[in-house]
């Protein structure tokens, strides 16, 4: 036998030598491309299979679940108009599910349920370990990406330190200071007849506003006038887009492990971030410690949290009170910036409610330089940890996920009506007031 593999190798390496010098390579190239790419074609196979046999077997025992709308490959196909195509689907079923190869991903736009997730069985309903370790990298232990103890326990510190006078008092001030100075960029653009990127301008606006809000320091991101501060904003940016792009990628974990692609770039502006906030972390302590004037020290997030952590320095580490804050960060900036993009869109294709809007403003800015709020009228996801039943009578297994869509239900006539895909902004006023809605019909701000 061993003297067969050296006849049968001799003979090869003769028959090697003998041929052309590319042919050579080019059969070397396409045994090795075969080596990876059968073995590759087989998994994905066995995968497709092992899919098929798990769609087909949902479809046929429903068990009271909600209706298949189809595998969860199908947000690859839509990503593009991933919202509108869930609206559609929505108007098909009010529940519904698309299945993985692992749990069903189950989606509502019944206030009932979304009010049975968010309040009556909200203990049920955590983020679960799949959302954790999507966004541990950037948000860690902040209170996006944990449950049960760590988010209560952030939950009772915002709540408390948000509804303070001092906080709000100093919030106001930051917030109208940084509205100027918008107010003067647009202006500027305006007079000069140049192009401005509105969405652009609003996210470092707000970015700058809780910033100041949540450190008590000038990042001057709209102004671009300074260079650190500038570093941090791209950063933080570009750190988000990249942790919810691992959404839609499956092999982030293997860039992860090999450090290359998109995970490579997370992990160099995770390092931009965590450098800088731990910075002014640390400089904040310290000038805490000498600050006499107790007022000067205590107005922003940060410097109240500091006062906290001296009652648990073991837990309110540095490092989580970074989570805390980028957590808030996140909160204050992309959500206010987004909502008034979309607000300044409608606008503008609705001249009529703009020009109602103008002079509401005007006539509640008459006597007074800063009008109160008062005087003006004009897809989040949950993992449940235990088989529940919705209110819909939709059975929820173990692991399952369960998102409402804030989008689709604005769009949904059994929700509001048969104008419900009319901009009408007077639906909100009653006899010249404001009429707040259930949080679980306009779930926008996630019923808090």
């Amino acid at each position: 036998m061993d003297s067969f593999v050296v006849i049968f190798n001799h003979s090869v390496s003769t028959s090697l030598a003998s041929m052309h010098p590319l042919y050579v390579v080019f059969s070397v190239i396409v045994y090795t491309l075969a080596l990876i790419v059968l073995p590759l074609f087989l998994i994905i196979t066995v995968f497709a299979i092992t899919f098929l046999v798990i769609y087909i077997k949902e479809l046929i025992t429903q068990e009271q679940q909600p209706p298949i709308a189809g595998p969860v490959f199908n947000h690859l196909v839509y990503f593009n108009t991933m919202f509108d195509y869930h609206s559609y689907l929505a108007r098909k079923y009010c529940t519904y599910r698309m299945i993985t190869p692992t749990h069903s991903e189950i989606y509502t736009v019944d206030p009932r349920n979304v009010k049975h997730v968010l309040k009556t069985n909200f203990s049920n309903y955590g983020k679960g370990q799949y959302n954790y370790g999507i966004m541990k990298d950037l948000f860690e232990d902040g209170i996006f990406a944990v449950d049960g103890e760590k988010w209560r326990h952030q939950r009772k510190l915002a709540s408390y330190e948000f509804s303070t006078k001092v906080l709000r008092d100093f919030s106001s001030v930051i917030f109208l200071a940084n509205a100027a100075k918008l107010v003067a960029k647009v202006s500027e653009a305006a007079t000069s007849n140049i192009m401005m990127d509105l969405q652009e301008l609003l996210m470092k606006c707000t970015l700058d506003s809780i910033f100041k809000v949540g450190f008590g320091t000038e990042l001057n991101s709209l102004s671009g006038s300074d260079e650190i501060g500038y570093q941090f904003s791209k950063a933080f940016d570009d750190a988000n887009v990249s942790v919810y792009w691992r959404y839609v990628d499956p092999s982030w974990k293997i860039k992860r492990i090999l450090n290359i692609g998109s995970e490579a770039s997370l992990r160099r502006n995770i390092k931009v971030i965590d450098a800088f906030v731990l910075r002014l972390i640390r400089r904040k302590r310290k000038q805490m410690k000498n600050e006499k004037d107790e007022k000067c020290t205590k107005e922003d997030i940060l410097s109240r949290f500091l006062v906290e952590s001296e009652k648990d320095p073991e837990n309110m580490t540095d490092r989580y009170l970074r989570d805390i804050i980028l957590n808030f960060l996140i909160a204050g900036k992309d959500t206010s910036a987004n909502t008034l993009t979309w607000f300044f869109y409608m606008l503008c294709k609705h001249p009529f409610v703009q020009e109602k809007v103008v002079q509401e403003v005007r006539d509640a800015m008459k006597g007074s330089e800063n009008p109160s709020i008062q005087e003006f009228t004009e897809l989040d996801g949950k993992s449940s940890e235990k088989e529940d039943v919705l209110p819909d009578g939709s059975r929820v297994k173990k692991g399952d996920g369960v998102s409402y869509m804030p989008y689709a239900m604005g769009r949904m006539t059994l929700v509001w009506g048969e104008d419900a895909e009319e901009f009408r902004p007077e639906r909100w006023i009653e006899n010249g007031i404001f009429r707040p809605e259930s949080p679980f019909r306009f779930v926008t701000f996630q019923a808090s």
